[in-house]
């Protein structure tokens, strides 16, 4: 039985999408395949991004933003938009989910623990989900 694909899409793939990939992909520990996109991608993850997670002790600072895909959304199971708004493809059969999170752009490190605890909230909900439907 193959592991479930999710896929995680903001607008930079900078910030939230990051974030929520790798707190997946710490928490299903190789149970799930993770990957993240940006509709726009910027050049660099958020310097206060890569300090919160670093709190965490998961290193996000060999990471790059990378580009939304028709094939990386083709190849999941479950694709969570971060305010992606249109940009994102919709296929048949996928499972979506909209999560509604602020956006740690510009902001300084003590506004992004809170966005960062609530994907964390909202990841491990969600590898509870997948869990069950397993």
């Amino acid at each position: 039985m193959s592991s479930p694909e999710v896929l995680f899409v903001c607008v930079h793939n900078a910030g939230r999408s990051q974030m929520a990939a790798a707190l997946l992909a710490h928490h299903a520990g190789g149970r799930v395949t993770v990957r993240s996109a940006g509709s726009t991608p910027a050049e660099e993850i958020n310097p206060a991004v890569v300090e919160v997670m670093a709190e965490l002790d998961l290193d996000l600072s060999r990471e790059s933003p990378t580009k939304l895909d028709t094939a990386s959304v083709e190849a999941s199971d479950v694709v969570v938009t971060m305010g992606c708004g249109d940009a994102c493809p919709v296929f048949p059969g996928k499972r979506y989910l909209d999560w509604q999170l602020d956006d740690p752009a510009g902001k300084p490190v003590d506004q992004v623990r809170p966005i960062r605890d609530e994907i964390d909230r909202r990841v491990r909900a969600l590898l509870t989900e997948l869990a069950l439907t397993d």
